[in-house]
């Protein structure tokens, strides 16, 4: 109870823009892009030469007094030691946290002699900015009769899906073997610098029976999205619904999605937060809802949040504002505000339609890596079309300070249908995150 309100009152904080109180301080973010910049991050996420990893742990259902299930850390590595005070409460809130997000379901669990393993993450941004991502993998341990399933949790600051999920298929492999064979793996791991874009680190592993591996682990070349599966978000939804979705985000509204699978709702959230590049959702963002944070789709700020389907009708009793309501499950929108397919230029959106069509069609030819690259690049040409002459509209003072100016921005394009769009979008708190971001940094070439 403590902990859920914990999250509750951490919905809130305080925005750069005008000073109100947007999003949340606590909430799970995506990795931030820094504007401008393809290809770089804040917070130090995707850096080079940094840990692989915070925390591995290993969370366990637990059988409480009254019959229900209560997920525990069973297992932690590194134990940190000799921490300072605002470390120490730091970490705790950190491990308490950890296992509301590895098991969101509730206590809707019974022992079972089968299950397919799983792999999903979620991010949470601390009170100071600092941003922490679970990368997890449900698993069902290995041995003979009914059992319940448990969760091994990687904590980093580093965004990459693909590369951890590798990590975790090491870790999975090795825990069919025993516990002790995952310590010396991930040990190697902690001692080896993230590698840079495209580079690859060796890892010496040593498995009884089979002598000393070398797990080769290679980066994505394009840093912006190795946290990204394109590919998940085009399996789920055509690209007719995903341009309406694009179009809600883009305006900063509220967005549900719905899926059984945690997987499934992980790939696709990130996905489109990941279409907004390089601008960065800067609300409420939690891709999947704990059972006891479902009252969250109440709030009257913006959020992209996923919810298991079992949760429909409760979410649908919810006292909440008009939202956009996404079934990945059956491919459909179940709910819409109604101008979804208004707020984008007709021309713009026609032609983002296309490639879409293109790229969906061609998904046995490419790589999940040319996928991600190719569908980002429809939608950044799009805020280049729209916004990409920003640089030309920041006043620079004889200090060196930047200054947007608004009215000659928007008066600068030709068409009414983007002049239409950009009016709304430059309201956005994405938009003037980016051009605080750009006015610091003096960044006025156009398109950047």
């Amino acid at each position: 109870a403590s902990l859920t309100k914990f999250f509750r009152r951490s919905l809130r904080r305080s925005s750069r823009r005008e000073g109100k109180d947007e999003a949340s301080a606590a909430e799970p973010t995506p990795p931030r892009a820094v504007p401008g910049r393809p290809g770089e991050r804040t917070c130090g996420l995707g850096s080079a030469g940094q840990f692989f990893f915070e925390y591995l742990v290993v969370v366990s259902l637990k059988k409480m007094s009254e019959g229900r299930y209560e997920p525990k850390i069973t297992y932690q590595f590194p134990k940190r030691e000799n921490l300072l005070k605002g470390q120490k409460e730091e970490e705790e809130r950190l491990l308490q946290a950890i296992p509301l997000f590895c098991f969101p379901d509730g206590n809707n669990w019974a022992p079972v002699a089968d299950f397919t393993s799983e792999t999903f993450s979620f991010v949470l941004t601390n009170v100071d900015g600092s941003r922490k991502i679970g990368y997890c993998r449900r698993l069902l341990p290995s041995g003979r009769g009914v059992r319940l399933p448990e969760v091994f949790c990687i904590i980093s600051c580093l965004g990459c899906f693909g590369l951890f999920s590798k990590i975790l298929d090491e870790v999975e492999k090795r825990r069919q073997i025993s516990m002790a064979v995952i310590y010396p793996f991930m040990q190697g791991l902690r001692e080896s610098p993230f590698p840079a874009p495209g580079k690859t680190v060796t890892i010496k592993s040593f498995i009884p029976e089979s002598g000393t591996e070398l797990i080769e682990l290679t980066r994505p070349v394009d840093a912006h999205l190795e946290h990204v599966e394109f590919q998940a978000l085009l399996q789920r939804l055509s690209p007719n619904l995903i341009l309406p979705i694009f179009a809600s985000a883009v305006l900063e509204r509220r967005l549900i999605f719905l899926a059984e699978e945690l997987s499934v709702l992980s790939q696709c959230i990130h996905a489109v937060a990941a279409l907004l590049y390089p601008f960065t959702w800067a609300h409420t963002y939690i891709p999947v809802v704990p059972e006891c944070l479902l009252d969250t789709v109440c709030c009257p700020t913006p959020f992209m949040v996923g919810i298991q389907l079992r949760h429909l009708e409760r979410v649908l009793e919810q006292p909440m504002e008009e939202a956009l309501i996404v079934d990945l499950c059956k491919g459909r929108i179940l709910q819409a505000v109604g101008d979804e397919e208004e707020i984008l230029p007709i021309k713009l959106q026609n032609e983002m339609l296309t490639s879409l069509n293109k790229h969906n069609n061609n998904n046995n030819v490419h790589t999940p890596e040319q996928v991600n690259t190719l569908i980002s690049e429809a939608f950044v040409h799009f805020f280049v079309r729209t916004v990409g002459h920003y640089g030309s509209h920041i006043k620079w003072s004889k200090s060196g300070s930047g200054a947007f100016q608004e009215r000659p921005f928007c008066k600068a394009i030709s068409s009414k249908s983007c002049r239409k769009f950009v009016k709304k979008f430059v309201k956005t708190n994405m938009f003037s995150l980016f051009i605080e971001e750009a006015e610091r940094s003096r960044i006025s070439q156009e398109g950047k």
